[in-house]
């Protein structure tokens, strides 16, 4: 029997981006009608893999058009790792020779085409590990209309801009995090501690717990925090 295509299902390309110092590419997925409101999907430390490739589909599906930005490309144009020791390695020397204030500065080119897309009207941030923290600073610097920070690894490093923060902010936490200390989590829900901020921590969650090609997912914890953020989403864009 002959399978076609499902018409709800998104279609991924890659766009080019017009940044401060040279042109990168994200990974756009739109929903079905190609309109909705806008999400810039913020890659980990591993690229705009195969991984952050499904999550942007996945968002696409739910009617938001997301583009996730290669943040890497001043290295080398769409490097993507897996999440072997090798790989591990190899992103941690990318993530070091890479610049924070770079990478908002192509997340905020990224929203710029966002905002330019029919039917994008309001724009949110999400992002995982790194980009975790790379969402917060987005959100600091008002660059979006609401933020997503999923395990934001230094997020309690950069509290200085806390106050900076207008933007209703929802954050994702692993209860058993080895790399993000539970102190850490504890400083950052006291310094946000206000009406437009929403914490979760996820008891039983390691850090990276919402990624299914680690072994660090965690079903349950990764459910619960997109069923979360669908609902933030919603009553924010």
């Amino acid at each position: 029997m002959t399978q076609t295509a499902n018409q709800n299902q998104p279609q991924g390309q890659w766009i080019d981006i017009q940044g401060d110092d040279g042109t990168f590419q994200a990974y756009q997925a739109l929903p079905r009608g190609g309109k909705g409101p806008g999400i810039v999907l913020i890659q980990e430390i591993f690229g705009v893999n195969a991984h952050i490739r499904s999550v942007a589909d996945q968002y696409a599906a739910d009617g938001y058009v997301v583009l996730a930005p290669d943040l890497f490309w001043r290295e080398g144009a769409h490097i993507e790792l897996g999440y072997d020791e090798a790989d591990w390695h190899k992103a941690v020397a990318l993530k070091g020779a890479s610049s924070n204030d770079k990478a908002v500065a192509d997340i905020a080119a990224t929203i710029k085409v966002l905002r330019g897309l029919d039917g994008v009207s309001k724009v949110a941030s999400i992002g995982y590990c790194w980009g975790g923290l790379l969402s917060y600073l987005t959100a600091a610097s008002g660059g979006v209309d609401t933020a997503v920070a999923y395990y934001g690894g230094g997020i309690q490093n950069e509290l200085d801009k806390a106050d900076k923060v207008t933007v209703p902010l929802l954050m994702h936490f692993g209860g058993k995090d080895s790399h993000i200390p539970q102190d850490a989590v504890k400083s950052i829900a006291e310094r946000l501690d206000r009406e437009n901020v929403e914490i979760h921590v996820y008891p039983e969650a390691e850090h990276g717990f919402n990624c299914s090609h680690r072994a660090s997912y965690h079903q349950r914890s990764a459910a619960e925090a997109r069923g979360n953020t669908l609902v933030f989403l919603a009553e924010t864009l």
